[in-house]
């Protein structure tokens, strides 16, 4: 009995032992981890503590060097959005120089077009009009053929009437065929008592005429022709030459 009192304590004192041998034990387990950490982050960082040194100072400068400010990145942005703005502007003149001047070449186009047409309308006739030209200076001709005493005679013989009438006749159909060219932009012209036009007139010779101012039309040899406005045929004319 006694022996069992006295190993009764030993086992209990044993164990306490064994427990807190255990509990010393795994206590620095439990907490080397973060000492280690903390020890591993001072290392790397106490370089940077004494940045008295020349060496940090120096990689301290290159560091500073090497990173951008936020001024000088601001500059470089608004510089580089000035460029771009300036880059769009030329582009938007110059397109718009470009549509200007398309729209007046276009403009211009349908005006010279314009006006062709109108002159190939004006003008289609221009060729059929210088074949009939000879046509009607025939009709003048034979009208001018007719002496006026005949025309204006008193008394009227059998022959004389019937020449009266032909010549009404061919009067009242050269009447009628100059307003139908007329129509279609064919006049005839006569510059007698004019003065003396060298876009239109033709002179075939000259002589002196006082009672005439110089450099006028005293006689008319062939009437002339305009076709809308344009000189077809110039007149043929005699010019008073007083000087």
């Amino acid at each position: 009995m006694l022996r069992q009192s006295l190993a009764a304590p030993s086992r209990a004192l044993s164990s306490s032992f064994r427990l807190a041998a255990s509990r010393q034990i795994s206590r620095p387990q439990i907490c080397r981890a973060p000492i280690a950490a903390a020890s591993r982050a001072f290392a790397v960082q106490q370089p940077r503590w004494y940045s008295d040194q020349p060496e940090a100072k120096a990689t301290d400068a290159k560091e500073a060097e090497s990173k951008p400010n936020g001024e000088g990145e601001q500059e470089s942005v608004e510089a580089t959005l000035r460029k771009q703005l300036e880059a769009k502007d030329a582009e938007v003149r110059d397109w718009k120089d470009k549509y200007i001047r398309s729209v007046a070449d276009f403009r211009n186009l349908q005006d010279r077009t314009a006006r062709d047409m109108k002159a190939a309308r004006d003008f289609a006739i221009q060729k059929f009009a210088k074949d009939l030209v000879d046509s009607v200076d025939n009709f003048d001709r034979a009208l001018t053929m007719v002496p006026e005493e005949k025309l204006n005679a008193a008394e009227k013989t059998e022959h004389l009437q019937d020449l009266v009438n032909l010549y009404e006749g061919l009067k009242m159909t050269e009447s009628i065929l100059m307003q139908t060219l007329k129509n279609h932009g064919l006049e005839r012209f006569d510059p007698a008592g004019e003065a003396f036009n060298p876009n239109e007139h033709e002179a075939t010779f000259m002589a002196p005429m006082p009672d005439k101012e110089h450099n006028t039309v005293i006689h008319t040899q062939q009437k002339g022709f305009k076709l809308n406005g344009r000189v077809l045929r110039p007149a043929k004319v005699g010019v008073a030459k007083n000087k």
